[in-house]
């Protein structure tokens, strides 16, 4: 055996699971539920499914290094895939100056069909803006070329229906009529989504330690009620909001304090305290299932023992 070439062996992380067929389906199942908001964040946002899934993949491997490094095992591209799930290829790639894809490089096929609309000269006026198209047509002058132009795959119905439910359009006769004239990014927007996946991160984080790790626990609690009117719900959003500003005015004093104590310490440990409410009509059961017919004979007949 070379010794120069020896490595260390990985010493197990204390946690309160291990990796199983089980943990993973229960695993896989709460998933679902946390994914379901994010979807449709990110689906309002314009993203869709392949475009995450490519963001995905560099997440897998980013989290996989972090998670072999903690247990003291080397990163090598062949156990970040083997714990990731991630093909070695893309493994490679990724790690490559720590290069990630672009996560958008597939784009909503609305958002390309609307940028044509925007970009290209013959769906533009002389001032450069958008102009109203036929909803259909050979020439370049209908809604249904600028579709086909864009992609073969879907029809151009359906592409325009995406385009009214997106709020972008509005169909008035046989013209459909650009509602927006250009993509203006908003910066109170990208910096509300940064705090927003910051609280929401930070959240969840405490959440999988308290579930995964046999350390003291963080403080992830909360009060459920239902069977509520709009008025109680209202009632209790308004004492969960007074709750936070003093909650708030505590830590903030709290913080302070201790950032002075903490001055000159070698030190450098980061915390958040948050506080959320949330309501929405309780989903109605599902309906019972009607019990299987059997034979009248042996519906009401006793039966005897032998």
């Amino acid at each position: 055996m070379d010794r120069k070439r020896s490595e260390p062996l990985p010493h197990p992380v204390d946690t309160t699971v291990r990796p199983s067929e089980q943990h993973a389906e229960l695993a896989l199942r709460e998933a679902a539920v946390l994914m379901a908001p994010v979807v449709r964040w990110l689906l309002r946002h314009g993203v869709p499914y392949p475009a995450f899934a490519t963001l995905l993949k560099s997440v897998f491997v980013s989290v996989a290094h972090e998670e072999l490094e903690r247990a003291g095992a080397r990163p090598t591209h062949s156990a970040l895939s083997v714990l990731s799930g991630v093909h070695r290829k893309d493994v490679r790639s990724l790690e490559v100056d720590g290069a990630t894809p672009h996560p958008l490089r597939s784009v909503p096929l609305a958002s390309m069909v609307f940028t044509r609309w925007l970009t290209q000269p013959a769906y533009c006026g002389a001032d450069g803006k958008p102009r109203t198209l036929a909803r259909s047509g050979a020439g370049a002058g209908s809604f249904e070329t600028l579709a086909r132009e864009t992609s073969n795959d879907v029809h151009p119905r359906a592409m325009l229906d995406e385009l009214v439910r997106c709020g972008l359009v509005r169909i008035e006769g046989d013209n459909v009529i650009p509602l927006e004239t250009a993509f203006v990014p908003s910066r109170k927007l990208d910096e509300l989504t940064a705090l927003f996946s910051a609280n929401a991160s930070d959240h969840i984080a405490a959440a999988v330690h308290n579930l995964t790790v046999k350390a003291p626990k963080f403080l992830e609690q909360s009060v459920f009620a239902d069977g509520l009117t709009q008025e109680s719900v209202d009632h209790l959003h308004q004492c969960a909001r007074n709750a936070w500003n003093a909650a708030f005015a505590t830590m903030v004093s709290e913080a302070r304090q201790r950032i002075e104590v903490d001055a000159d310490a070698d030190s450098d440990i980061r915390i958040r305290f948050g506080s959320y409410f949330y309501s929405e009509p309780v989903a109605p059961p599902p309906p019972p299932t009607a019990p299987a017919k059997t034979p009248a004979a042996r519906k009401a007949r006793p039966r005897r023992n032998p």
